[in-house]
């Protein structure tokens, strides 16, 4: 028997047999299958992050790879894996997590630091090895550190255009979102599609490169920008997308059937001319950013939303590089409009609260609420607020 002193909510892998919580996922046939399509691509270690190609903080069940593999499901995470070993590496937030999820096949370590996990690469790659990657999943910085880590050190970081994950992961992988893309009603915005892509090319007039076109990779880039919004991301209203904004055209790469009526034929308003928007598949945004990257152009992105995957299409020396791109920066900027929203807004959510406090005030000496049915009521008040679309995040609820 276990000794009484011991935590039986997390695993154990030195005891023998290894003791496994019932919150932890067995991993086996996932490594198998990934391993498997390793060998195909002859990947000695595979990358694997814990956000999307829009580099989204929060992300849709189709794009939790990290989750799929490990079988951890915190919001952040690095995992890598080669033929005989498999790691984790996430922070102090997720270590006792980590600990409940993952089972033996995997080590946990307790550092986010690229430095950590290029020195453990050194040590499971021998030289003239390779470490695979998607370049479609990583930021420019994120690649770049990698590459620094493993530079001069005979160990090649090899970018791999199929997502050796999502292979191995196969028809149990979740299927892409079908639900509505919608317009947001004028009395949200304060000002129209049209006027903010007027407003974003002027930007591009008044810099001093002149570029000839913006690459939006943020998804609430082009939510904001064409006052559109989804539901692919829970607690978030943005739809997968990308746009290239050039001073006569308008690109937009979505899903183009989930639009609505009205979505679509605000965005058709302006045909043919300068301010109509051309839909494209989103799959297609690869291929015609390389085709409009041969001109005499310049493309103008941030750097904090586009991977190096898009980043690596377009010739250095068309570039035109940003942390934020000038939708970024307007968006930030509220008009007078939008100020107005955020106070009523806040005024609706405050009533809410204090109803909860009421609440909560009440019930919790009668011993009727714990904090899950406490978060669910919560959620309950805010539902019944006049233009409620949800929480922003799951709630994160601990009392005593």
């Amino acid at each position: 028997p276990q000794a009484p002193s011991t935590r039986n909510d997390i695993r154990d892998c030195s005891a023998d047999p290894p003791y496994l919580p019932p919150t932890a996922t067995n991993t086996t046939a996932r490594l198998a299958a990934l391993r498997g399509t390793m060998r195909a691509h002859g990947a000695h270690a595979y990358i694997v992050p814990s956000t999307d190609a829009h580099m989204s903080e929060y992300i849709s069940e189709r794009d939790a790879r990290l989750g799929w593999l490990t079988g951890f499901t915190g919001s952040a995470g690095t995992a890598v894996v080669t033929q005989d070993k498999a790691a984790l590496w996430t922070d102090s937030r997720y270590w006792t997590q980590a600990e409940r999820e993952l089972d033996c096949n995997w080590e946990l370590q307790r550092t986010t630091s690229i430095e950590s996990i290029g020195m453990w690469l050194l040590k499971a790659v021998p030289a003239g090895g390779n470490v695979s990657l998607d370049p479609f999943l990583f930021s420019i910085d994120t690649w770049n550190s990698y590459s620094r880590a493993l530079h001069g050190s005979g160990r090649t970081l090899l970018p791999l255009e199929t997502n050796l994950v999502d292979q191995a992961w196969g028809e149990q992988r979740p299927l892409p979102s079908s639900s509505e893309i919608y317009s947001l009603p004028a009395e949200f915005t304060g000002s129209s599609w049209q006027e903010k892509v007027a407003g974003i090319r002027q930007r591009m007039e008044q810099h001093v490169r002149h570029p000839t076109a913006v690459l939006l990779s943020g998804l609430e880039e082009t939510a904001w920008l064409f006052n559109l919004r989804g539901d692919d991301i829970p607690y978030n209203p943005v739809f997968y997308s990308y746009t290239l904004l050039t001073n006569t055209t308008i690109s937009l790469f979505v899903e183009g059937s989930r639009l609505s009526a009205a979505a679509r034929e605000s965005l058709r308003s302006g045909c043919p001319g300068p301010l109509c928007v051309e839909l494209q598949e989103y799959g297609q945004v690869s291929a015609q950013l390389r085709r409009y990257a041969q001109g005499n152009v310049t493309v103008w992105l941030g750097t904090e939303y586009t991977t190096y995957g898009l980043y690596g299409i377009i010739p250095q020396e068309k570039l035109l590089e940003e942390n934020y791109s000038p939708v970024m920066m307007a968006k930030a900027v509220k008009n007078t409009h939008e100020q107005e929203m955020l106070r009523a807004a806040h005024v609706r959510d405050a009533v809410a609260i204090i109803q909860y406090l009421l609440w909560l005030e009440k019930t919790v000496p009668q011993g009727q609420v714990d904090e899950f049915s406490g978060a669910q009521h919560i959620d309950a008040l805010r539902w019944a607020q006049e233009h409620s679309r949800g929480p922003s995040f799951q709630s994160i609820s601990a009392s005593g």
